[in-house]
């Protein structure tokens, strides 16, 4: 795929490209689908936040964050961010452009865009992965919420989820066909061999899977907090 600029809230023109040959995404969040698990949700999958140079960072496991080696392969959807939407104060309390300074400030500030992601890239190294508690979600939230992206310092699990999906960019016809042709297939199998009974069983672990991440995110925000 050819270089592309797009960028979300903010000016295309004056920023780097996008480079999905080379996996580089100044500026983005980026998406792929994981093995057999988003085959039978496609809405799940690993993502992972990329530094101003297009470096995808992601959380892939207990104390351990990847570094231009993004897990489960390359990515299928990026979103681009607008760093000019980020706050980073020159001091703790004062020359904040957010809403909540004071919660900004004690969540932790950064001098810039990078030095965000650095430093929650250096608190989750320090940090057991969960795939139903803390994940990729949580470290790419935290990202947002150190750089108080949008002015936001409550971005959590469900919000990254919603971010990909409703405002995100496939990155070519063969991305789409990689992420969602193995789920149709499932789909397709399990309604020919088993029926009915099938779709209602799907439909029901799929609902108690998101039931499970509302409630952790929404409700009880301690059990979901890394």
């Amino acid at each position: 795929m050819d270089a592309v600029a797009l960028t979300v809230g903010g000016n295309a023109a004056a920023a780097a490209p996008v480079d999905a040959e080379r996996a580089r995404f100044p500026h983005c969040v980026v998406w792929t689908p994981l093995p057999i698990v988003s085959w039978l949700s496609p809405l799940i999958g690993h993502v992972g936040i990329c530094r101003a140079d297009g470096v995808i960072l992601d959380f892939a496991g207990p104390f351990f964050v990847n570094v231009d080696g993004f897990a489960f392969g390359s990515p299928a959807k990026f979103l681009r961010l607008d760093p000019d939407q980020c706050c980073f104060p020159a001091f703790a309390l004062s020359g904040h452009r957010c809403r909540e300074a004071f919660r900004h400030s004690q969540l932790g500030t950064a001098s810039d865009w990078d030095d965000a992601l650095r430093s929650c890239m250096h608190k989750f190294q320090h940090k057991t992965y969960n795939f139903f508690t803390c994940n990729c979600h949580s470290f790419v939230s935290t990202c947002l919420n150190r750089a108080a992206y949008q002015g936001r310092t409550d971005w959590n699990m469900i919000h990254i989820v919603a971010l990909v999906h409703c405002r995100g960019h496939w990155i070519g016809p063969a991305a789409l066909l990689r992420s969602l042709a193995p789920f149709v297939l499932v789909l397709c199998i399990g309604l020919l061999t088993a029926g009915w009974p099938f779709l209602v069983g799907w439909a029901l672990i799929s609902s108690l899977l998101a039931a499970w991440f509302v409630f952790a995110t929404c409700c009880a925000r301690g059990v979901a907090d890394c």
